[in-house]
């Protein structure tokens, strides 16, 4: 397992950090934020994702032919970890970026690249991901929205859920199925429809934290051309698996454990802060304990993840270990937002706008954000799973 990075790596997150530095906003994070209005945020990250493009600094992982930097795997992991470090946004227009974007590229047409990478990698448009259905979630081979060849176009009829971004996005990478013979994975195909075609309907998903993040879409008669059809018909389910395995990996459990030791380290201020009879929440034995399980785990986390990439850059495939990094984030998020509203009880569950809210009310956005963990990116019962059978050879 090596801890270094090479000069040449070391170059390249001070490269990284000197451009943020400069990039966002003068305070941020500290008196600076995203606007409270979610249309807002969603203008602000947008612009931040093309100041990202217009510095060089955008799908640094894609082929240079392509627009991208062709960054090595260690520098994807400096890259988002340097992100994270420095609380810049939450891209929106990640699904084209990390899963849309390197499927068309291992599996498009030149046509099919010309036409929307660059808009991607601009995030000129923004793209979401037609995968779940009402009665398909982690089973995707049960997906029902079909897909009828009539003549050069597709005609689209059914239903997604979860489908994040949706009401900002201009294009959607979509399973759909074509076929009812043979096994149900051999009649799946993948296609690129574009949102602003007749036929599709979107209605809002008001999370619990009150945000609109995700949303159904309806497909009724929606006409998509042949030529949007990704790779060869019937084989979407081989070719999804590009897809969702950019879904995962250490790189971005690196992004993730610096935003929760973020979180962390924040909340730990806020104990030796904080007096409860007089005495600092800090000082209590059991508030100790509690944070003392969050730190460990917290830097499992980290190691977790250079040994995975210990092991890759030796040459390993990446496997199912995938599966072992976002089960223990996904937990120990969820696990130190509660910590957190165990810890500094009623003041935490107040509103932002209370003058008695400790941190704005963050605790509780966090807290109620944090439930979402295990269920996107994968559940953590069925990465469970994963672990049982593929990893520790338990019978299926």
């Amino acid at each position: 397992m090596d801890f270094n990075y090479t000069p040449a790596e070391e170059q390249f997150r001070m490269e990284l950090r000197a451009f943020l530095a400069k990039a966002l906003p003068e305070g941020w994070g500290e008196t600076v934020f995203l606007p409270e209005d979610e249309d807002e945020q969603a203008i602000f990250r947008l612009d931040w994702e093309r100041k990202l493009y217009e510095g060089g600094w955008s799908c640094i992982g894609w082929p240079k032919e392509y627009g991208g930097r062709d960054a090595t795997l260690s520098e994807r992991a400096i890259f988002a970890e340097e992100l994270a470090r420095a609380r810049a946004p939450e891209l929106i227009n990640i699904i084209g970026q990390n899963l849309a974007g390197h499927t068309i590229i291992h599996h498009g047409t030149p046509e099919q690249k010309a036409r929307f990478l660059p808009g991607i990698i601009s995030s000129r448009e923004v793209w979401c991901q037609g995968f779940s259905e009402p009665n398909a979630g982690s089973d995707l081979a049960s997906i029902k929205t079909r897909a009828e060849l009539k003549g050069d176009k597709f005609i689209v009829n059914g239903q997604k859920i979860w489908t994040s971004y949706a009401q900002h996005s201009q294009w959607c990478l979509a399973l759909v199925r074509t076929s009812n013979e043979g096994p149900r994975h051999k009649g799946i195909s993948l296609l690129l429809i574009d949102m602003r075609s007749p036929g599709i309907t979107l209605r809002p998903l008001r999370q619990i934290s009150g945000e609109n993040e995700f949303n159904e879409t309806f497909f009724d008669d929606v006409e998509v051309p042949v030529e949007n059809l990704l790779g060869p018909i019937n084989e979407g389910w081989r070719i999804t698996m590009t897809t969702l395995s950019y879904e995962r990996g250490p790189e971005d459990a690196l992004g993730r454990q610096v935003r929760i030791k973020q979180e962390l380290d924040t909340l730990i201020a806020k104990t030796t802060e904080l007096r409860n009879d007089g005495k600092r929440l800090i000082d209590d034995p059991l508030v100790r304990q509690k944070l003392g399980r969050s730190i460990a785990e917290v830097e499992i986390i980290r190691l977790n993840c250079l040994r995975a990439l210990s092991r890759y850059l030796a040459g390993e495939d990446r496997g199912s270990d995938a599966s072992i990094l976002k089960l223990f984030w996904s937990e120990v998020g969820v696990r130190m937002s509660e910590t957190a509203m165990d810890v500094l009880g009623p003041l935490a569950t107040l509103n932002g706008d209370d003058p008695l809210a400790v941190g704005s009310g963050r605790w509780l956005t966090s807290w109620l954000q944090s439930k979402a963990f295990t269920i996107y990116a994968g559940s953590s019962e069925i990465q469970r799973n994963i672990i049982g059978e593929r990893v520790l050879g338990l019978p299926r």
